[in-house]
């Protein structure tokens, strides 16, 4: 990474532009011009009336310039800088499994965010209540493709079989995975066992918080 690079700002930018093929490149050929590095994009809308769309992007020094131009635009109706979603929601803790077993969880893992929150950390907690070998591997699959998601944490009473070969594949991409001590085949693939739901939660954040002291890389066990 070059000096100019590494000084860039990251920022956020939503786009209202008439609908129709080919406004993707015009407004991502601007932001090249003004060498700016697309880091996450995200069709909001697709129109009619509008289609609207959110970049994320590495700009060097100020952004008036680039806005400027992207308002020019025949096509663009509206452009405006925002926060970035890191800025607003901060890493996501994702929780997926049994209805119940994900509710204790997230009553952990949103309880202890709250405390790092309010120090001036940014941490989100997302659920969804699954059942079923191959929705549950679909989703876990899926995790690795979810902007900012730090953590998975697999919350029910039998996982195995496919799940077990997702929970893998997410691992060697970086992704931390938790699971509760269940019966199945997770557990032996995850990162960390926990046999409480609440200290589930607490936990996970814990983990992804710069605000905690955390580190699972340090345990001399991984199972709780």
């Amino acid at each position: 990474m070059n000096a100019e690079r590494s000084e860039a700002n990251r920022i956020g930018l939503v786009v209202r532009a008439a609908p129709g093929p080919g406004i993707l490149h015009q407004l991502t050929g601007v932001i090249a011009k003004h060498q700016g590095d697309i880091t996450s994009v995200e069709i909001i809308e697709s129109g009619p009336p509008d289609a609207k769309v959110y970049f994320e992007v590495d700009v060097p020094g100020q952004a008036e310039e680039l806005l400027e131009e992207l308002r020019k635009l025949a096509v663009v109706r509206e452009a405006a800088q925002v926060n970035t979603m890191q800025k607003i929601y901060g890493k996501r803790i994702i929780i997926m499994g049994g209805g119940a077993q994900v509710g204790q969880v997230a009553i952990g893992a949103i309880s202890e965010a709250d405390r790092h929150n309010i120090r001036g950390e940014r941490i989100s907690v997302d659920t969804i209540p699954l059942v079923g070998e191959q929705a549950l591997a679909d989703a876990v699959r899926a995790v690795a493709r979810l902007p900012r998601a730090r953590v998975l944490v697999l919350a029910g009473s039998l996982m195995g079989g496919e799940i077990e070969q997702a929970v893998r594949e997410v691992r060697a991409q970086g992704l931390l995975v938790i699971s509760l001590n269940m019966a199945g085949s997770v557990p032996e693939a995850a990162d960390l066992v926990v046999t409480d739901p609440v200290q589930a939660g607490v936990m996970a954040v814990m983990a992804v918080a710069d605000t905690a002291k955390f580190n699972v890389a340090r345990l001399k066990r991984r199972v709780f």
